[in-house]
């Protein structure tokens, strides 16, 4: 099932597969934007936006860009920085409620261990 994922003010829409897992993290960003990600491979995400509307952060190590609305503000997703990570995030909390809460949500230690802090590290 595809699910749509919009900032607040709609100026950006995702679509992707529904999560069945969603990862929440308490890395220094993570914890401070309320990220709840789930994770896709690029090519299975369509991001649309309005001209001048998406906004990119690239913090730290500079391997991500975390993408926001530049107009209402949202976090909508991260992407790599380096094309052959194939690997990117949707802000899962812009999806209708009934799909974060069929998901799976589990707890990253971003911030010191690299490490999930639930039992189960798939």
């Amino acid at each position: 099932m595809t699910v749509t994922a919009t900032c607040h003010c709609g100026a950006i829409r995702i679509e992707a597969a529904a999560p069945e897992k969603l990862t929440d993290c308490n890395c220094s960003l993570c914890r401070r934007i309320g990220g709840l990600w789930a994770y896709y491979v690029p090519s299975d995400v369509i991001v649309s936006h309005g001209e001048g509307a998406l906004d990119g952060y690239i913090q730290g190590d500079r391997s991500l860009t975390t993408w926001r609305c530049h107009v209402c503000g949202c976090v909508t997703h991260w992407t790599a920085i380096d094309p052959t990570y194939q690997r990117m995030a949707v802000n899962a909390r812009l999806m209708p409620p009934d799909i974060v809460a069929a998901a799976r949500i589990r707890r990253f230690d971003g911030a010191d261990t690299w490490t999930f802090l639930d039992e189960d590290d798939t």
